[in-house]
């Protein structure tokens, strides 16, 4: 089966979907390549409420957020493909798929890349020990519970302050399951402050700062975790190593883009966010290709997911009609200093407005962003803190980027500085 389409959307996630149903506002033909068997994503089993108040105005479970967007690509005629998985796309924008009919090929004017991110596992944090039953990802448990109602363990240890660890703290503990505490390696909480307080203090599970699982123990079943305080360095300080009896050891240590698919395409990745690099447009380094959503960063909030996907779908459609966005070949790299982990977009050209969005590193007390033409200072931020779990947003004008020969620099000064 091979059809034609303006814009092709590969991911039916919150970012797929708000792609999607922009670009189908601007009149072309869109299609939805979804490999699962229902669009929605991750928000399925996302029965938490919480989402929706920036976008929607109002308090919604991930659930009921997923169905405003299903609704509104279905009202405005997206080809949906469900079940399909997507094996690869060519420079020229041809997409090869497969589902249960077979093969299916779809040509493209504008693709979106919208696949989102899957977990960091235990192989990819090396943790030592057996291999038994009971090591799973936060991101499974909850599938398991919400979706399948299934129980995962009765005493559970989480590892990693993640905003998924943290809302499978509370769920776990409203199920009957004692968990026993969160770990986490770095001296601060990695997820939201409100999270922090509404899923772990408010229900009476510990944190342990600085401190890691170092050991997996039991077989065939998890019997215990051996646990080890860190230094500044996140090494282990011998002697402080205890072991905790548990039957379940829940990982939330971070997310990676989904981005095989990417690679293939021959996309230019940046090395900190791990996602592609992009310009103002959400345009990669393939003419006509743009990502959004948490293939291309890690997003703390769906609502923002949603607005950033507005965006891309709205320039495929654009290039689509028009062919008028482009890659600028004089963009130059944002560059910024150490206290800043990645900017999304990677690069910049001064034909239009530029919104910055950035994660520092490590949490800043006091701290104030400056931003640099060359030499020249153009925008400076009110001293205040800063941290990790949170992406910060800049906006400048393109009068105010002055020279683009010049580069753009993003400085974050410590108080202390």
């Amino acid at each position: 089966m091979m059809e034609n389409f303006d814009v092709v959307i590969i991911g039916g996630g919150p970012a797929g979907m708000a792609a999607a149903v922009e670009a189908a506002r601007k009149g072309v033909s869109v299609a939805i390549v979804e490999r699962n068997d229902e669009l929605g994503g991750i928000l399925n089993q996302c029965i938490h409420s919480g989402f929706g108040l920036q976008y929607f105005k109002e308090e919604l479970t991930g659930p009921e957020y997923a169905e405003n967007f299903k609704n509104l690509v279905e009202q405005a005629a997206i080809k949906v493909f469900l079940k399909t998985m997507v094996t690869d796309i060519s420079p020229d924008k041809k997409v090869t798929a497969v589902n249960e009919d077979g093969l299916v090929t779809l040509l493209a004017k504008a693709i979106v890349l919208a696949m989102g991110c899957r977990e960091r596992t235990r192989g990819a944090i090396k943790i030592p020990g057996t291999r038994p039953a009971g090591v799973l990802t936060a991101g499974l448990a909850q599938r398991y519970v919400n979706m399948e109602n299934l129980k995962p363990g009765n005493r559970v240890v989480i590892l990693g302050s993640g905003d998924i660890g943290l809302i499978m703290a509370r769920r776990l503990a409203l199920e009957g399951m004692e968990v026993l505490g969160v770990y986490e390696l770095m001296p601060y909480a990695n997820g939201l402050f409100r999270n922090v307080k509404n899923c772990l203090d408010d229900f009476g599970i510990p944190l342990h700062l600085s401190t890691t699982v170092s050991r997996v123990i039991g077989y065939p079943r998890v019997e215990a975790v051996e646990v080890c305080q860190v230094d500044d360095k996140g090494c282990a300080i011998a002697g402080k190593e205890k072991i905790i009896p548990c039957d379940t050891l829940l990982l939330s240590v971070g997310l990676i883009p989904e981005n095989e698919l990417s690679l293939k395409l021959g996309l230019k990745l940046n090395g900190a966010s791990n996602g592609p690099v992009v310009n103002q447009d959400l345009e990669s380094s393939v003419k006509g290709v743009f990502a959004c959503g948490n293939v291309l960063h890690v997003h703390d909030l769906v609502d923002k997911v949603t607005v950033e996907a507005i965006q891309a779908g709205k320039n495929a459609a654009e290039f689509a009609l028009f062919n008028t966005v482009r890659r600028d070949e004089q963009s130059q790299f944002i560059k910024y200093s150490n206290n800043i982990a990645y900017t999304v977009p990677s690069i910049f050209n001064t034909s239009k407005d530029l919104l910055v969005k950035f994660r520092v590193r490590k949490p800043i007390t006091g701290g104030q962003i400056k931003i640099f033409s060359g030499d020249q200072l153009i925008s400076e931020s009110r001293i205040r803190d800063f941290k990790p779990s949170s992406m910060e947003e800049i906006s400048l004008k393109k009068d105010d980027l002055c020279d683009q020969a010049k580069g753009l620099s993003i400085i974050l000064e410590e108080a202390s500085a």
